[in-house]
């Protein structure tokens, strides 16, 4: 028979009095039959016979009735807004990347005026734990996942001459050596012409260069990787690219081979080969400009300015992680990664970058500003958004204008 809460509650009462003044060879029997006429398990019975008279008349010293249990919380509103400011400027990086750059990031925004934080708060801000600001975090972190596919098509018997280099021949040691690859902005209908965007990431510091082009034409992307050679803090040594057209062709194949620049690609299907780059289309490009179609030329020129404000944003201040070791244990694969470091910081600590080249980095980047940066991106990102959903306001007003003449010609 199930009891209401007025009956249970008068049954826990006297049976709690029984129990509190029973000698412990009675309090077995007393228990047993409090289970058999409460079905409570045997567990959760005893803590609450146990603990009735000090729950209901004593309260704890310090706390009212139905108070919260447990330690009181030690990073309050203040510390979590400015974490939150923080971890907004370096794009809503995980907790990993974002405490190991913690410090800098507060001595350059405290030095633009950008953040105003007490002594007391930027111990606290210093001593949050990766985990427990991803914790923090966790109701104000999005996760958007889209899948695209893949525009590229394979190149001529050129790619023959061009060696291959898989995975497993990278040495991250030397500095210069890049992986390139295009990303397709064709919003979901590859007809026609559209824009694209060249990444180009460096496997030993991890700086890279974006550049948008009109379309994949080989003219675009001779120019765009001359352009990416033009803007690099080190020399370009070496290049390797997936196995399309708009890489694999003589006029490229004719520019490494004068300007002693090693030219190599992946196999075919094996995108792990050129990993460092791959990973950067949706973290650089996709979460940077998204999944719109972009066609026009000024989409294009947008793209463009987006896009050098973000090599010195992401270069600068985005910290990045690096695989250091993977270890596999029957079926589980172990991996550590390195401590978060920005590029900028790893050319730095490089011995194959001439210190007039570090002097000049030290020089520019006193002069950037993150916060200022994040937000002359975010505008030009606005922009952009807004000038794509005009275009497709446009389109469907003559789309529906189509369908009404083709409705009213049938008659």
């Amino acid at each position: 028979m199930r009891m209401d809460m007025r009956t249970r509650k008068t049954v826990v009462k006297e049976a709690a009095k029984r129990y509190r003044r029973a000698r412990k060879r009675d309090k077995g029997r007393l228990l047993d039959e409090f289970v058999a006429l409460t079905g409570y398990n045997r567990c959760y019975a005893a803590r609450v016979l146990r603990g009735y008279e000090t729950r209901r008349y004593q309260p704890a010293p310090g706390r009212h009735r139905g108070g919260k249990r447990g330690r009181k919380k030690r990073y309050g509103p203040e510390v979590l807004g400015h974490l939150r400011r923080i971890w907004g400027i370096l794009d809503f990086a995980c907790g990993k990347r974002l405490t190991a750059n913690m410090e800098e990031m507060i001595c350059v925004l405290t030095r633009f005026k950008e953040l105003d934080v007490s002594d007391e708060v930027r111990h606290l801000l210093l001593s949050i734990s990766a985990s427990t600001a991803d914790r923090l975090l966790a109701g104000d972190r999005g996760h958007l996942e889209l899948k695209g596919r893949s525009g590229t098509k394979p190149g001529s018997l050129l790619k023959h001459k061009i060696p291959i280099c898989t995975f497993a021949d990278w040495d991250d040691a030397d500095v210069g050596f890049l992986q390139i690859d295009l990303v397709g902005h064709e919003g979901g209908n590859s007809r026609g012409d559209f824009c694209q965007s060249l990444s180009a990431t460096d496997v030993a510091t991890g700086w890279t260069e974006i550049r948008g082009l009109r379309n994949k034409a080989q003219v675009w992307t001779f120019e765009a990787l001359k352009d990416v050679r033009a803007h690099l803090p080190f020399p370009l040594l070496g290049i390797n690219s997936d196995s399309g057209s708009e890489f694999i062709n003589h006029h490229l194949f004719r520019y490494c081979k004068a300007e002693k620049i090693t030219f190599t690609r992946c196999r075919e299907g094996r995108k792990n080969d050129n990993c460092y780059v791959e990973q950067k289309n949706y973290t650089a490009v996709r979460q940077t400009v998204g999944y719109f179609r972009y066609d026009t030329e000024k989409e294009l020129q947008l793209l463009k300015r987006i896009y050098s404000i973000w090599r010195l944003y992401a270069n600068f201040f985005l910290p990045q992680m690096k695989l250091v070791e993977k270890i596999r244990e029957g079926s589980k694969v172990r991996k550590r990664h390195d401590r978060a470091q920005t590029p900028y910081a790893r050319i730095l600590a490089s011995k194959q970058v001439s210190p007039q080249v570090k002097r000049k980095l030290k020089k520019q980047y006193a002069t950037l500003n993150p916060a200022k940066l994040r937000r002359d991106m975010l505008k030009l990102q606005q922009r952009l958004h807004k000038m794509v959903a005009a275009k497709r306001r446009h389109q469907i007003t003559n789309s529906k204008s189509e369908e009404k003449t083709a409705y009213a010609a049938a008659f």
